[in-house]
């Protein structure tokens, strides 16, 4: 029971570093996406995300399950850590390699934060310029009508 137990979160963790792998490539995506970034990549650029978010879900759901596995065996494991020493020891290079991944993938996470925030500020910046520059056209069309309902002037010549 036990050893089953123990295969089953070894096969979780094997999942969980697949599904990290996965989320490195869409993070790697998503960094080229925002570095070339205009409004016809947009769709990829949600498409990402969208794919992003599926699979931390999956992660969620199998951290979960892992966790009530790993409850329900814990005082098993830790009364007999011999006889599993083996199970042990491959848990914890996957674990390690896990931790590797996840502080790789946070990196990127911030690197990908400061394109998004560069790409929406220059993104800002265009529609402001565009609202001045609408603004202006406005104001100019507004004062040129008024301008037409000025009578004629006569000027006295008196010196």
């Amino acid at each position: 029971m036990v050893a089953a137990s123990l295969d089953m979160l070894e096969e979780s963790l094997i999942k969980k570093i697949s599904i990290l792998s996965k989320l490195e490539e869409e993070n790697d995506k998503q960094k080229e996406i925002l570095s070339s970034m205009d409004e016809e990549r947009e769709p990829e650029f949600d498409a990402c995300l969208d794919e992003k978010a599926k699979l931390i879900d999956e992660l969620t759901l199998l951290d979960d399950g892992f966790q009530s596995l790993f409850d329900r065996v814990k005082e098993e494991v830790g009364a007999n850590k011999d006889l599993y020493k083996d199970q042990i020891k491959r848990m914890q290079k996957l674990i390690e390699e896990i931790t590797g991944k996840s502080a790789s993938i946070e990196a990127s996470e911030h690197r990908n934060k400061r394109l998004a925030e560069q790409f929406f500020s220059a993104a800002r910046q265009k529609m402001n310029a565009g609202r001045q520059a609408s603004a202006a056209a406005f104001n100019y069309y507004q004062t040129m009508n008024n301008f037409k309902d000025i009578p004629p002037q006569f000027l006295d010549k008196q010196n």
